[in-house]
């Protein structure tokens, strides 16, 4: 939801191309799958345009390929310290630190609230949006 939502904020912003923007997963559960049924619908109905996507892992290779590497909960920080090997360039946050909170964002898969989702997903995105082109 993330991926979308943010590349949704920079295409508005008419910054389209300015960044490169991806999303990994952090477990194996669903390696090779499409978006969650649920979130396509949550961000159609929203208006955020929603591509193909198919989930892969993130490596320790993706560490050096990317600027920041945001998490969505502590379990993703977890996660992303046992498969990276730690954080020496301080480049994993959670996505809600951009938005001046230090909660998880909750992952509908397990509580089926995907308008929470979303509206946690969405200030975090904007938050980081606007450290990255301050105004």
């Amino acid at each position: 939801m993330a991926h979308f939502v943010f590349q949704d904020l920079v295409n508005k912003a008419g910054l389209t191309g300015s960044f490169f923007i991806d999303s990994k997963a952090t477990s194996t559960d669903a390696l090779g799958e499409s978006t969650h049924y649920g979130t396509v619908k949550k961000l159609r109905k929203v208006g955020v345009p929603v591509l193909p996507h198919t989930s892969t892992q993130i490596t320790k290779a993706d560490y050096g390929k990317f600027d920041y590497i945001i998490a969505m909960d502590t379990n993703n920080i977890r996660d992303l310290d046992r498969i990276l090997k730690g954080d020496p360039k301080n480049k994993i946050n959670k996505l809600l630190s951009f938005a001046g909170k230090s909660g998880d964002i909750a992952d509908p898969w397990y509580t089926g609230d995907f308008d929470a989702t979303y509206r946690d997903v969405l200030e975090g995105c904007t938050g980081l949006l606007n450290e990255l082109i301050p105004h």
